[in-house]
């Protein structure tokens, strides 16, 4: 795989007259990699995302995509775009629509049997002959998936894909998401689900007042870990013991909970219980949810 960036942007800036909608988004995206795009309402996201994929000039600053500049032909026939609020011709078939954008990428071979593979996959077979008009929200943004994975796409980029999905739907597009990533694919993904986006992502930008605030890459993320412990009643008075290896100690009767570093102070504690001749009923960690992130670097602002 190349170490070119699927996506590289210097200082974009956005204006819309007197309103700043992107002050300065600087970011780099390597191939092949599942990025989450974070933040809440008015941050900035979908004015960048248009940015990126050339829809919006920016005011200042530049972007390249797949090592091009925005824009360039040979870098739009390799990108994949599902936006969140579409607007699909609703006369057509399901078949019909895929039909119709495949014709506009230019794709002349085995194009019906690409066509037939998507809607198996996004589970519209049987409604392949059904016009748009007749589907359901979920349904809609399956086909749209479908849509936007035609060309075999090396960077696609999915603004709330899983909106309006059921459980298995949105269990669905996870699948997706980790074969385009065993693809090689590079997927940029929008998502105000961040349950899914955790599981999902590689790494992922917090994204306020039009800039970055913080970045994580959630495969190496080892920031604080709440433990629980749980002991036997005789060894309860020796609890306060365990502020030594971390904060927010709080005590209830045999249990308490505290927050460590890393995981790896974990062992330490087990250890430190064990020479102290405790009895111990219960360890058990977890670490930080995306959630948690989320209103450390954000505020209570609202997410969407």
């Amino acid at each position: 795989m190349s170490n070119t960036p699927a996506i590289a942007s210097s200082h974009l800036r956005k204006e819309y007259g007197a309103k700043l909608a992107v002050k300065d988004l600087t970011l780099e995206v390597p191939q092949g990699e599942v990025f989450g795009f974070l933040g809440p309402n008015g941050a900035g996201k979908s004015t960048s995302m248009k940015m990126l994929l050339g829809l919006v000039h920016p005011t200042s600053g530049t972007a390249r995509m797949l090592g091009k500049p925005v824009g360039h032909v040979a870098t739009r026939s390799a990108v994949g775009f599902l936006p969140e609020h579409f607007r699909f011709q609703d006369w057509l078939t399901g078949s019909e629509f895929l039909d119709f954008h495949a014709r506009l990428l230019g794709m002349r071979v085995a194009r019906a049997l690409r066509i037939s593979s998507l809607l198996e996959r996004v589970d519209l077979t049987d409604a392949r002959d059904r016009q748009l008009r007749t589907y359901s929200k979920g349904m809609l943004q399956r086909v749209g998936l479908a849509m936007a994975m035609l060309n075999h796409p090396k960077l696609i980029f999915l603004d709330e894909p899983t909106s309006g999905l059921d459980p298995l739907g949105r269990l669905m597009v996870r699948d997706v998401i980790t074969e385009l990533r065993g693809e090689g694919t590079t997927v940029f993904l929008n998502s105000h689900l961040l349950s899914e986006v955790e599981v999902t992502c590689d790494r992922v930008v917090f994204i306020k007042q039009g800039e970055v605030a913080r970045e994580v890459n959630l495969r190496e993320h080892v920031d604080t870990v709440t433990v629980e412990v749980c002991i036997g009643s005789n060894g309860a008075a020796l609890l306060p013991g365990l502020a030594q290896f971390g904060t927010d100690l709080c005590i209830h009767g045999e249990n308490c909970t505290l927050t460590v570093a890393e995981a790896s102070v974990i062992p330490r504690i087990v250890a430190w219980l064990v020479g102290q001749g405790l009895e111990i009923y219960k360890v058990a960690s977890q670490r930080r949810s995306l959630e948690a992130l989320f209103i450390e670097v954000l505020g209570t602002e609202r997410m969407g």
